[in-house]
């Protein structure tokens, strides 16, 4: 196994294992300032006008160590993250279920969408203006909301960002996002060339199943 695959399958389960810890969505305090309701308000706004979507992503861990690939989602609950080409790691939701397949060594991971951080993101049924929190920022065109369960430390935390664009859904268009597990590590995701209502088959969110290996 080459260096690389192992660097790239080291920083894809990091990946997963932030983005599917369990998370049960607790009420937050309310935000102090009507400033800050309205620009969670818009936040949650932006997150329900995404139909589908589609970007290039660049995952980061805390050493700096970096990954590439390509996100395509469509809403309610689908999502599908696969990885540079020396990296034979596919993270795909089906709209239930979130799947991490690794090809090289044929080993399949699977979550309930519905307790990911994610869900934020994907499923229409979660209300962020009753779980979310909006972070403070360095700069007045960044959004920043944070869901998190205080009640439950040990699953971590996810933060949505947003850059104010007026041609993106909801006037606000997602940038990146920050997964700290609960032994504190960070994985940020980064987006570029943002795509929004393009045409996205079902199909894009099938893959080839993992048959386990054969005993000799």
């Amino acid at each position: 196994m080459s260096s690389n695959i192992r660097r790239g399958r080291l920083l894809a389960y990091a990946a997963l294992a932030s983005l599917a810890a369990p998370m049960s969505f607790a009420l937050p305090a309310a935000p102090a300032a009507a400033q800050a309701e309205g620009d969670l308000s818009r936040a949650v706004t932006a997150l329900r006008a995404i139909k589908t979507m589609s970007a290039d992503f660049t995952q980061v861990d805390r050493n700096g160590q970096q990954l590439t690939g390509k996100m395509v989602l469509k809403r309610p609950g689908k999502i599908r993250f696969e990885y540079q080409k020396d990296v034979p790691v596919l993270i795909v939701s089906d709209g239930s279920r979130l799947t991490m397949l690794d090809y090289e060594v044929r080993q399949k991971q699977v979550w309930p969408i519905s307790n990911s951080p994610l869900g934020a993101l994907l499923d229409p049924g979660k209300d962020v203006m009753r779980f979310g929190k909006l972070m403070p920022t360095r700069h007045p065109d960044l959004v920043s909301v944070q869901v998190k369960d205080p009640k439950h430390p040990e699953y971590g935390t996810i933060t949505l960002i947003f850059n104010r664009d007026a041609s993106a859904p909801g006037g606000l268009q997602l940038e990146s996002w920050v997964s700290v597990d609960s032994q504190n590590k960070i994985t940020k995701i980064f987006l570029s060339n943002q795509r929004y209502g393009i045409p996205v088959s079902d199909g894009t969110f099938a893959f080839k199943d993992i048959r386990p290996r054969q005993k000799r």
